[in-house]
């Protein structure tokens, strides 16, 4: 059975639109609403709310692929292309790469895709690796491009071979520079996908670059950046999309697979708006309490923050204000009840269960 570049139509994919209007209309107007919101929070917050999408978008995307970034690193490293001040110890060189790559797509949205463009990510995602024969171009190797189940050494999927590639990647770009303004936003970003996988025009890489194509359409769609982490949506479902990218191996009709990715950037806007928002009540809270958190309260609010809307995994204990504050079990006690008077946090549980919760 043929796989799906095989195939007499390639690459003239089909799906039903059923369902898909009512999804762009929702994604547009989130792309309005976040556009309104971010206009209100200071120029530090809308930087840091960069930073933290962009780095939950690499480390997520690497995480698919079975790699562990530090999350440290790649935020300083971002940090330091927007003129920020970064960490003091150097940057490893994967999570560097990450953020040149990052910082890249972010920059460059709204520019047509080139060959070039792509072997510039691809330099950058692999930045002074050594395992590549092809660094920074398409592969060029005479084996099949296979993916290959590690348990149980099935074929899951058979990329053109590698003589095939420049025409098809001359093709694909063609396809997605013209396609910019004929097709909806999130059927454009679903075809492009699966496309580019389809392809697999890299060594390795071809997860990762062919996420970030998907940012890089929604953000053409809206005329800015769009700041949502697709990626930590796709990583909590990994088996549903590895199983709705696979159910295109062999076929043109995708509808199955269009109707998950749509779902999933739907999910990553809706988790960015309240990523979004909870910067904002952050700003209130903080301007709110300003004359009245002795300097030990403040650090930790502010370390609480720092792990976003999710707070501390399982709430904040006295254990843990202690090791923040290095103060005194009973100054502690008497700082996290007046936090809690202050309606800064919420407390739950008694005695050494007793855990506390940023108040939403």
């Amino acid at each position: 059975m043929p796989w799906n570049w095989e195939l007499p139509d390639w690459p003239q994919f089909s799906y039903k639109k059923e369902g898909l209007p009512e999804k762009e209309r929702k994604f547009l107007l989130g792309a309005g609403s976040a556009f309104a919101y971010l206009k209100d929070i200071s120029k530090d917050e809308y930087h840091q709310f960069i930073i933290e999408v962009l780095s939950i978008e690499g480390l997520e995307s690497a995480r698919i692929e079975g790699e562990s970034l530090d999350r440290e690193s790649l935020q300083s490293s971002i940090r330091k292309h927007f003129g920020l001040k970064g960490s003091k110890k150097k940057d490893a060189h994967k999570e560097a790469g990450m953020a040149d790559l990052l910082y890249s797509v972010y920059k460059t949205f709204d520019r047509p895709l080139t060959h070039k463009m792509l072997n510039e990510w691809h330099q950058q995602l692999f930045k002074e690796s050594t395992h590549l024969e092809n660094l920074g171009q398409y592969r060029t190797h005479d084996d099949p491009m296979q993916i290959v189940s590690n348990r149980t050494h099935r074929i899951y999927f058979e990329a053109p071979p590698s003589k095939k590639i420049p025409k098809e990647m001359e093709q694909f770009i063609k396809w997605f520079n013209d396609e910019s303004s004929s097709l909806p936003v999130l059927e454009r970003a679903s075809i492009a996908h699966v496309y580019f996988e389809s392809i697999h025009p890299f060594e390795d890489g071809n997860g990762r670059i062919g996420r970030l194509l998907v940012e890089k359409i929604l953000s053409q769609g809206i005329s800015r950046p769009t700041l949502i982490a697709v990626s930590r949506v796709l990583e909590q479902n990994k088996k549903g999309y590895y199983e709705a990218l696979g159910k295109c191996n062999r076929t043109l009709a995708i509808t199955p697979w269009v109707n998950f990715m749509s779902s999933a950037i739907l999910q990553a806007q809706q988790d960015s708006m309240k990523h979004l928002f909870f910067l904002i009540q952050k700003s209130k809270l903080l301007i709110e309490l300003k004359d009245k958190l002795n300097p030990r309260q403040e650090k930790v609010l502010v370390r609480m923050f720092k792990e976003g809307p999710v707070g501390f995994k399982g709430g904040l204990s006295a254990e843990n204000y202690l090791t923040i504050t290095k103060t005194s079990r009973a100054t502690a006690t008497r700082d996290l009840t007046d936090l809690v008077e202050m309606g800064a946090l919420i407390k739950k549980g008694e005695l050494r269960h007793t855990r506390y919760y940023l108040a939403s």
